[in-house]
């Protein structure tokens, strides 16, 4: 085993220092004026009852899923190893969640203050927030990983390597499922908690009763913030976790079957197999330095630009990628060689397709350039020009992305040997997914600084702040708005790329317990046929690209129900109250987030079970070459579906913010009414099924992996 693999739990350890270290330089920062501390104790308040809510209902889920698994252990279809790695897993998906939540709920009012002072102050409290959960979330993944790595190849350690590192690698492929799970409920549930809440808080205040946006006149404005930290940090902190382990591990199983084919040809030189596992997680590790190295980048003046501040944040994104693309060459060269150095350009395909993607998304949703800016001028004939012009812009934005993931597939397995080897090139799509997401600790750091942001904005107003503070309140969320789309774009980016690693990982999977099953068996009878006419290929090509489909309907409607309640809560309160509108009384703001809270614990269930009962029906039915084609199809219409529904809702949000900072007639315009209807629509598309809709394409391979053994001896197509 290679020294340098110490690397990844030395690396997570200075994650978890320089995440500390931020942390506690957060809580110096003052919190405000009392009425500021009172709004975001709310806050937290709020925030902690939500989750602790969903967590206890997760617990059930994962309890039942260990027995099951626990089952199956015992029957010899899986290694007893497999139920505590899909518990921790979730357990440490679920933490860097919750630990991104709690710092996001203490920086939303010192971010506020800070505005106070200066536009550079703000922005280095919110981002350096941010920065804490990116740093956990690489930390905790690296440490995971480590944990299991290190425990299987101590009990695995009488195997000869390339057999200890197949069960090791395999055994580690099924705490994906885990994360992924925890992630689905994160997204889902907190998804639907935020946007009923803004949804709820826009429709009455911002339409019908014509009053400004974080008003604390309105009873829902207290939940629209809790829905920030719920949905926008713990979703996606747990989500992003998923994403970074799934690319690591399978890339790692990947790299065992392409030193197996290496082998058989003569063509592995001095190489072993530890010499392809250990890429990943070295890559990794690096990523963590280079993170931490890139948050000192970011700094700006006073100028509130758009363009002046994104440029802050790119410096920081794009400083980690060139340290990554440097020393990844040296790390590729030493460990696999110069005749291997084609692996190095796989990399840095994956690392320049995380950046282009993020660029694009930005241009479609930034009120800097014309897309969105376009998008705001189609309000000033209503509501629904502002609806299709934003639908079409959504669909357009699909095309670059694909472009770019695309070259990024053909340019990986090429570059690192496919056109001889299909296992090596099929190594190298999977340590492309590494490359992209090797920067996350400072991606992730940019993403998480939108709510942030956005929680300053809503305490300022809430507090009656002076107009200057928020003006820069302002110019930080509406710059939070565009980071969070590019995070969002970057995610659904690199869960395209995981997706097809993990596509790869099922396969090689299947083939290995063919390879083990006793002669004569169902198992050993199967054959993989992958033709696109074959029947079972063909039918779940068409369930799998329903799925993504189906999952966000579920999602949508559940959104809609779930707002309707808050509707209804908001205008009771507006009418009963009597003084909430003059601002002589306080509105009930506990009974809007204890609906939110009771409406998206319900809603979740259903969306989160289908990915997690779609493939093992599809596997029966169906069998393995169903999976496979039902795993394509999701992976196809889930990732241009996720893009177009982000980026719709990321533009139309942007296009409200433009019209605010006085374009076609500034707030209270017709042409603003329009943009509002329009960001409505667009919070759902945005937040909830949008990004959730790449963890669904991963948690299909994920299950599939997980009962791969079940389904090749249980199918009743063969």
């Amino acid at each position: 085993m290679s020294p340098l693999l110490y690397l990844a739990p030395v690396s997570a350890i200075c994650a978890f220092g320089f995440a500390l270290w931020f942390y506690r330089s957060l809580m110096k920062n003052d919190e405000g004026t009392p009425l500021m501390q009172k709004i975001a104790a709310s806050i937290r308040k709020g925030a902690n009852a939500y989750l602790r809510r969903q967590y206890t209902g997760v617990a059930v889920f994962f309890a039942v899923v260990f027995v099951v698994l626990f089952v199956l252990g015992l029957l010899g279809y899986l290694t007893l190893f497999v139920p505590f790695a899909f518990l921790t897993g979730g357990f440490f998906s679920g933490l860097s969640g919750f630990i991104g939540m709690k710092v996001a709920t203490y920086a939303n009012a010192r971010t506020a203050h800070a505005c106070t002072s200066s536009l550079n102050k703000g922005l280095r409290i919110a981002f350096s927030s941010g920065a804490i959960m990116g740093l956990v979330v690489v930390g905790l993944g690296l440490f995971d990983i480590s944990i299991w790595f290190f425990l299987l190849n101590w009990v695995y350690r009488n195997l000869p390597e390339a057999e200890k590192l197949q069960n090791v690698t395999s055994a580690m492929l099924t705490f994906g499922m885990g994360a992924s799970s925890m992630a689905l409920f994160a997204r889902v549930g907190g998804g639907i908690f935020t946007k009923a809440a803004d949804v709820g808080a826009d429709l009455v205040g911002k339409v019908e009763a014509g009053i400004p946006e974080d008003d604390p006149r309105n009873p829902a404005v207290i939940a629209d913030n809790v829905g920030d930290n719920v949905g926008d940090v713990a979703g996606m902190g747990a989500d992003l976790y998923e994403s970074y382990v799934g690319s690591i591990i399978s890339t790692s199983a990947l790299g065992i079957a392409a030193f197996g084919s290496l082998s058989e040809t003569g063509a592995a030189g001095g190489l072993t197999a530890s010499s392809f596992v250990t890429i990943p997680l070295i890559m990794a590790a690096i990523g963590v330095f280079a993170s931490i190295i890139g948050t000192f980048f970011v700094k700006t003046g006073e100028k509130a630009e758009q363009s002046v501040l994104l440029a802050a944040l790119r410096r920081g994104v794009y400083g980690s990628s060139v340290i990554i693309a440097v020393v990844a060459f040296f790390l590729v060269w030493g460990i696999l060689g110069i005749d291997r150095i084609g692996v190095y350009f796989a990399i840095l395909s994956g690392l320049i397709a995380g950046n282009l993607i993020g660029f694009v998304t930005e241009y479609f949703t930034s009120d800097t350039y014309k897309p969105t800016k376009n998008l705001a001028a189609s309000s000033t004939t209503g509501p629904a020009t502002v609806i299709i012009a934003g639908i079409s812009l959504g669909m357009l934005s699909t095309v670059i992305p694909l472009l770019i993931v695309a070259a990024a597939v053909l340019a990986s397995y090429y570059l690192s040997g496919g056109a001889a080897n299909f296992s090596l090139g099929l190594y190298g799509v999977g340590i492309s997914a590494v490359g992209m997401l090797s920067t996350l600790g400072i991606t992730l750091a940019t993403d998480a600084y939108g709510p942030i942001a956005d929680n300053a904005g809503g305490i300022a107003e809430m507090a009656g702040l002076p107009e200057v503070v928020r003006e820069r309140t302002d110019a930080l969320d509406s710059l939070g708005n565009t980071t969070a789309a590019t995070g969002k774009g970057f995610a659904i980016g690199s869960a395209a790329l995981t997706a097809l690693a993990l596509i790869a990982a099922y396969h090689d999977e299947i083939s290995i317990l063919i390879g083990k099953a006793a002669a004569g068996s169902t198992a050993a009878g199967f054959k993989f046929n992958l033709d696109i006419i074959n029947p079972p290929v063909l039918i779940g090509l068409f369930i799998g690209g329903m799925l993504p489909f189906l999952f966000s309907a579920l999602t949508m409607q559940a959104v809609g129900r779930a707002a309707q309640s808050i509707v209804l809560e908001v205008r009771r309160q507006f009418r009963e109250i009597k003084g909430l509108m003059e601002g002589t009384a306080e509105a009930d703001y506990e009974t809007c987030v204890d609906i939110c809270t009771r409406g998206a614990q319900k809603e979740m269930l259903m969306p989160a079970l289908i990915a997690v009962v779609a493939p093992i029906l599809v596997g029966l039915l169906l069998g393995p070459n169903g999976v496979a084609g039902m795993l394509a199809g999701a992976a196809v219409t889930g990732f241009l579906l996720a893009v177009m529904m982000s980026n719709s809702g990321g533009a139309w949000d942007n296009a409200k913010k433009h019209i605010e900072g006085g374009a076609y007639g500034g707030k209270g315009s017709e042409s603003h009414k329009a943009a509002v209807v329009g960001d409505t629509v667009g919070d759902p598309f945005k937040d909830t099924s949008g990004p959730s809709i790449n963890i669904l394409i991963k948690l299909l391979s994920m299950v599939s992996i997980v009962f791969a053994a079940f389904i090749l001896n249980n199918s009743l197509f063969h």
